[in-house]
């Protein structure tokens, strides 16, 4: 074990209906008028706007509206948001989606307050040193937005995607009703569970071994992730599996289990803001895109950690064999593993791993993914 600071400041409130409570949370905090942030048409169609709305006006909370996030949030977009923000003097933000919604009410917060753009925060030439407060419902389970200090923006003109990480973009009460989640579709859950998956192996292949606990607390997540997904696809309406998706993609990137393993990275993440920020693609397929050809690359560099993996997730001897099967469970739930699958050219390659190295030299990992490693990663996946 190495020295750690744990703190997670988030207030979770799970179950059904919850979502009705919104407006006395917003009030016991104070808020009066909140910037209320939403995606396109799923939330119209379901009756979830009409029910935030309706909590906030029984809380006597003027929300002001801003829909039209898309999938890959895009920092034109994240502008309007903090111009209105700054417009309308909201006091928080209500961030009512997946993923995506929460990334950029987490922007919007951030650049509400802030003298200068947006984007020099996410290209690191600034550093968060307040927000709004960010209020969350969460529609789709994946990204564990609502419970960290993460948030990733496109910018579209630069054809770049980059992330900032800070404490003070922590959501201070997160709402989680499974039952939202009943229709996410079968591709967009494949991409979910590639994503919950991904953000906890990153940390458990390139640190160091020995950490126990959080050895087992990744392959355990991986496993109820594997799990549940397989019941959910079989039976979309399986209420137990989709609560305990939900709480486990939650857990997978709430800080708990890289507490203590030392220093680690998040090189399949880097590559993969690449593919989605030059093809638009679904953060998960680009992820079951990435993850087996760089398993496939590193492996050798941490034998010990593929082959854990192997057999407390598979009951696999050799990390050959573990790096396999996870591929071969990618295309089972129909989420692509080859580059032509998402309709990304191999002559591309060059140009993907360019855009990627950048990143990795703002992450402080570009001496080991040179544009030839990413590269040679990617035709892997070719």
């Amino acid at each position: 074990m190495f020295d750690f600071e744990f703190h997670n400041p988030t207030k979770i409130i799970f179950g059904k209906d919850k979502e009705s409570l919104i407006g006395s949370e917003l009030v016991a905090a104070g808020h009066r008028k909140v910037l209320l942030l939403y995606g396109q048409k799923s939330v119209q169609k379901s009756g979830l706007l009409d029910r935030v709305r309706r909590s906030l006006t029984e809380s006597g909370i003027a929300g002001v509206e801003l829909g039209g996030v898309v999938s890959n949030p895009v920092l034109s977009h994240t502008r309007k948001g903090v111009e209105l923000a700054r417009q309308e003097k909201v006091s928080a933000i209500l961030a009512v989606g997946g993923g995506s919604v929460l990334d950029e009410g987490k922007a919007i917060a951030v650049g509400a307050l802030a003298n200068e753009d947006i984007w020099r925060f996410y290209s690191g030439r600034a550093e968060v040193r307040k927000a709004l407060p960010l209020f969350t419902i969460l529609t789709i389970a994946a990204t564990g937005s609502e419970m960290n200090g993460n948030s990733v923006i496109t910018n579209e003109e630069t054809r770049q995607k980059y992330n900032i990480g800070s404490p003070h973009v922590y959501p201070q009460v997160s709402i989680l009703n499974p039952e939202l989640t009943h229709s996410v579709p079968p591709d967009y859950t494949a991409y979910s569970a590639v994503d919950a998956i991904a953000h906890v192996i990153e940390g458990f292949f390139t640190k160091e071994p020995g950490t126990r606990l959080q050895d087992r607390l990744v392959t355990a997540i991986v496993r109820t992730v594997m799990e549940t997904t397989d019941l959910i696809l079989a039976d979309p309406s399986h209420a137990q599996a989709r609560a305990s998706f939900m709480w486990t993609a939650t857990l997978a990137l709430n800080g708990l289990t890289p507490a203590g393993i030392g220093p680690y990275s998040f090189p399949n993440h880097m590559i993969e803001h690449s593919l989605s920020a030059l093809y638009n693609i679904p953060h998960g397929a680009g992820l079951s895109i990435v993850i087996p050809a760089w398993q496939k690359w590193y492996h050798y560099k941490n034998p010990i950690q593929f082959e854990l993996f192997a057999k407390e997730v598979f009951g696999l001897e050799t990390g050959s064999a573990g790096i396999e099967a996870l591929e071969q469970w990618f295309a089972a739930i129909g989420s692509p593993i080859r580059l032509h699958e998402a309709g990304i050219p191999a002559e591309d390659i060059e140009k993907i791993a360019a855009n990627a190295h950048d990143l990795a030299t703002l992450w402080g990992i570009g001496d080991l993914y040179t544009r030839e490693n990413i590269a040679a990663i990617l035709r892997l996946a070719a």
